[in-house]
């Protein structure tokens, strides 16, 4: 498995379309929450946003890609995966949900950016680790 790395994102600075914490986490939050609701209900996973749940959430991404799953049948199953891996660092570092042309991500007070809705995607192709993004992002 490969280290997780900050993503460097890059913001468009002055559009109106940048937005910050409350409206940039609707939407994330609704994600996680889902998630949550989906790994209970349909895998019997229990998560509960600590960094120590991202060892679950990255063996499920792991069986889902070993099973094989088309990515598109899976491409909203890993945002809600991402966005509740963004939800345990927002929660655990004070850190901000961003969102600018539809894209999501977080900014850690030490003024990182982190994009844990790819890193979903990236496990899913066998070379990310949420776990490991969480690890770092929490220093």
């Amino acid at each position: 498995m490969t280290r997780a790395t900050a993503h460097h994102v890059t913001p468009r600075q002055g559009t109106a379309q940048q937005q910050t914490r409350p409206h940039a986490a609707a939407r994330p939050a609704r994600w996680a929450a889902d998630a949550v609701a989906m790994m209970r209900e349909g895998a019997r996973v229990r998560l509960d946003y600590s960094a120590q749940s991202l060892w679950r959430v990255d063996r499920v991404i792991e069986e889902i890609r070993r099973e094989g799953a088309p990515y598109d049948a899976v491409r909203e199953t890993l945002r809600g995966l991402g966005a509740y891996a963004g939800e345990v660092i927002v929660r655990h570092t004070g850190a901000e949900w961003w969102a600018s042309g539809g894209d999501h991500w977080i900014r850690t007070p030490d003024g990182r950016l982190w994009d844990p809705i790819d890193e979903a995607r990236q496990c899913y192709g066998g070379h990310g680790s949420l776990r490991l993004l969480c690890r770092d992002a929490l220093g």
